[in-house]
């Protein structure tokens, strides 16, 4: 899509004052830019080249109010949010500096503590990327995430093309055990796509969200995306502070890599490289594959830090170069 055709959309949807807009990158799905008003304001504005699900926009914008009107978390203003269009205010990227992740722990542990739920779901379906998430209520959390974050995913053409019957048989027998590998946690409000790329900065610093997935589920979730994903090695103290903020227990790191298979999951089925993540997946399945895992998984090591922006999964705690 040329930054032409956003013109073309804002003019439509009424931003008749935008004057130009100017390319950004980053994004792994939508395509992104910065409008310019005649009065000098400036505004993020993203669409897809083929118009997505009419509700796409409408429910990426009811999560980012969801999160700053529920937990507490700073996100843009919403200015605009139509079927082929949304616009925000804009923010500024994240300062390289260990203070702005610890404040980032700060607020993703107020999130998720402030917002513990008695169901597993949201409102409505949403997107994640411009897949269908399924929030359907339900109490417990395990069978949440086998139906909902993890099997929804098998149907998907390149799923289907990347793993074999063995693993998809793996991916259902580690389903039955998730109650023996998981904690039955509480759910919570939760970002649902919190890698480091979706995390900026306002223009005085403090740490921003951008492109939530939300959902009543798992506080672990966003966790495990950050932990599992490339992040700089000023976020190392995220990791300390959201533990002891949160009362983790010892054995956390061990379900990062269980927990980000949806992560995985959804890239295989979004794009057609998927940057490693069906290599990933089988990894994190062999256990499964003959019906004979260990009740509890082996603890990874510490993750060394990478700048890159490659959405890699994690199966052994380390990042990928």
């Amino acid at each position: 899509m040329t930054t032409s055709l956003l013109l073309h959309r804002l003019h439509a949807a009424g931003l008749v004052d935008v004057t130009a807009v100017e390319p950004v990158e980053g994004g792994l799905a939508a395509v992104a830019g910065i409008a310019v008003r005649r009065d000098g304001t400036r505004l993020f504005v993203k669409s897809f080249a083929e118009v997505p699900a009419h509700d796409l926009f409408a429910a990426e914008a009811e999560g980012l109010h969801a999160l700053r009107d529920r937990g507490g978390f700073v996100t843009p203003e919403v200015v605009l949010a139509t079927p082929d269009l949304l616009v925000l205010s804009v923010l500024r990227d994240r300062p390289a500096e260990e203070a702005y992740w610890e404040q980032l722990a700060h607020a993703l542990a107020r999130l998720h503590t402030s917002t513990v739920h008695d169901r597993f779901g949201w409102e409505r379906d949403n997107w994640l990327g411009r897949y269908q998430q399924v929030n359907t209520w339900t109490a417990d959390g395990h069978e949440f995430f086998a139906q909902n974050r993890l099997l929804r995913w098998l149907p998907e053409w390149r799923v289907r093309a990347a793993l074999d019957e063995r693993d998809r048989r793996a991916l259902e027998r580690l389903c039955e055990r998730l109650p023996d590998l998981l904690p039955a946690n509480p759910a919570c409000l939760t970002h649902g796509d919190l890698w480091a790329q979706n995390v900026l900065a306002t223009t005085d610093g403090r740490p921003a969200v951008i492109d939530p997935a939300v959902s009543y589920t798992w506080a672990e979730v966003d966790l495990a995306h950050l932990w599992c994903s490339p992040h700089p090695p000023e976020a190392k103290r995220f990791f300390s502070v959201y533990a002891e903020l949160t009362g983790l227990d010892d054995d956390w790191r061990t379900r990062m890599p269980l927990i980000q298979l949806r992560q995985s999951l959804a890239l295989i089925a979004m794009f057609d490289h998927d940057w490693g993540a069906a290599d990933q997946v089988r990894a994190v399945l062999r256990p499964f594959r003959t019906g004979t895992a260990p009740v509890r998984l082996p603890r990874p090591p510490t993750p060394r830090p990478s700048g890159g922006a490659l959405p890699r999964a994690c199966v052994d705690g380390r990042h990928c170069p």
